[in-house]
């Protein structure tokens, strides 16, 4: 029934309402919206704004225009489009059509003990921060995200920015808190922030953190959001494990993702 449901909201035209969602489910209002977040780890209106921020990128990608990718993705009117496309895309639309052109971002890489790490920040918040044993590749990586955005090098503020994160990989007790640039669907932030309120030094499961959100049976959307996370160490998903307490993928490295929980339970 809620895969029925989320085919409605992804193939209609005006996304539907809670009232018509719950209607062609043959359900109350209450029962559905329970039932679909139960599942989806989402709520109906939070889904509903996943697949329009998914429907905008597609549309600003393959539309000859911005007024056509505003109507292919189901807006009806401009002024609708231009209030919700930051929240969607982080940027202005016709930044995200050239990929990222006139969105400045300050980089830096440097070096840790657990190898070279790049710091990446727009002027909202830290956006990147990637570990790797290579830094150009690291670069290269920041420069394919946003091929047409101004990339600039890091100057002395930025410095002190990357040095606070390299200070805290080395020795976690002093703490991290950086101002960030958060961008995923809305079930991913909420893993995101889930995993931001685990303490250092202790760890959740996949499960664990699936029964938090209210949605015991999305383990795996779980992790596929602690995948898709780009933001090590300022949103912790080093501290996500198995149920048996054992560690398993990590974007970064299972090595990296042992020695960041090793530092911080010796602390």
């Amino acid at each position: 029934m809620v895969a029925r449901a989320c085919r409605l909201i992804e193939q209609a035209e005006e996304p539907p309402t809670l009232d018509e969602l719950a209607q062609a489910a043959g359900m109350s209002r209450f029962h559905f919206h329970r039932v679909f977040k139960a599942v989806t780890g989402v709520t109906p209106k939070a889904y509903v704004a996943g697949d329009r921020a998914k429907r905008v990128r597609e549309e600003l990608a393959s539309r000859d225009t911005v007024t056509q990718a505003i109507y292919g993705a189901g807006f009806n009117s401009n002024g609708r489009f231009y209030a919700a496309a930051p929240g969607l895309l982080g940027m202005t639309p016709t930044q995200f059509r050239s990929g990222g052109n006139g969105n400045v971002i300050r980089f830096a890489v440097g070096q840790c003990s657990l190898g070279a790490i790049l710091v990446a920040a727009t002027g909202k918040g830290v956006c990147a921060i990637e570990f790797g044993d290579d830094p150009e590749a690291l670069v290269r990586s920041l420069q394919d995200r946003f091929p047409k955005a101004q990339l600039l090098g890091g100057d002395q503020d930025f410095d002190r920015l990357v040095a606070k994160v390299v200070g805290f990989v080395e020795a976690p007790a002093q703490g991290l808190d950086l101002p960030l640039d958060i961008r995923g669907t809305a079930f991913q932030q909420r893993v995101w922030k889930a995993i931001r309120d685990i303490p250092a030094g202790a760890t959740a499961s996949y499960r664990d953190l699936a029964k938090r959100l209210g949605a015991p049976k999305a383990v795996r959307a779980v992790a596929q959001a602690c995948a898709a996370n780009g933001i090590a160490v300022a949103i912790p998903c080093h501290r996500v494990v198995r149920t048996d307490g054992s560690t398993s993928g990590y974007r970064w490295g299972v090595a990296r993702k042992r020695a960041l929980l090793t530092r911080e339970k010796a602390v």
